[in-house]
């Protein structure tokens, strides 16, 4: 069975994949994201490349090593983790009663086919509008607020979300679909990878 790395510390990305019932290792990248892209696919690609890069180095055996990096693009701006409640609470102003487009990049490492690939996706969410009383009751309770691009789609600011049109899963960090489509642009097929059993519906019903 084909090994593989998973090179994010976010449990929204590691669900998604044990969601499908995929085995996996997680190992973490210690640099720095940075691009100097200008466009938004290519940036958040380069932000993946980088991670799945500064893992790759820390990897002596043969693995697939796959990052995803994802950013929030509204009205030519691009909205990265807010550092302050204050930054937050702006970020939720300007998306309130707009289309805001959230891209998420993904690169695989394959280190036995000794390939690299790279893809972004896109994913459009139109919000409603948010009262400054309500984008202040946002950053005041969500706990995440400093751990995703503007708003948590899983968390409170679901509340906000009129429609997505798109994958979903891009919104959530990384979409199995399209990261097996590129497996599959490598060569590899669904029995290559290991899989645990997943029962969702009797996990839900025996608790």
């Amino acid at each position: 069975m084909v090994e593989f790395i998973l090179a994010s510390s976010s449990k929204q990305r590691q669900n998604i994949l044990k969601m499908i019932g995929l085995k996996y290792d997680v190992l973490i990248s210690d640099d720095e994201e940075y691009s100097m892209e200008k466009e938004t696919d290519k940036y958040v690609e380069e932000l993946s490349f980088n991670k799945a890069k500064a893992v790759r180095k820390k990897i002596n055996d043969k693995k697939i090593v796959v990052a995803a990096d994802t950013i929030i693009y509204c009205n030519n701006k691009i909205y990265e983790k807010p550092k302050t409640k204050e930054e937050a609470f702006t970020y939720l102003k300007e998306l309130s009663g707009n289309k805001n487009s959230c891209y998420t990049g993904i690169t695989i490492i394959d280190l036995y086919k000794n390939k690299t690939i790279s893809l972004s996706s896109k994913v459009d969410i139109y919000f409603k509008n948010i009262t400054d009383d309500e984008a202040r009751w946002y950053v005041d309770n969500e706990k995440k607020v400093f751990e995703r691009c503007g708003y948590v789609p899983l968390g409170k600011a679901a509340i906000f979300i009129d429609r997505i049109d798109g994958d979903y899963n891009t919104l959530f960090g990384i979409s199995p679909s399209i990261l097996f489509e590129m497996l599959k642009e490598l060569g590899y097929n669904i029995n290559d990878f290991e899989f645990e059993r997943c029962d969702m519906y009797n996990e839900s019903n025996n608790n």
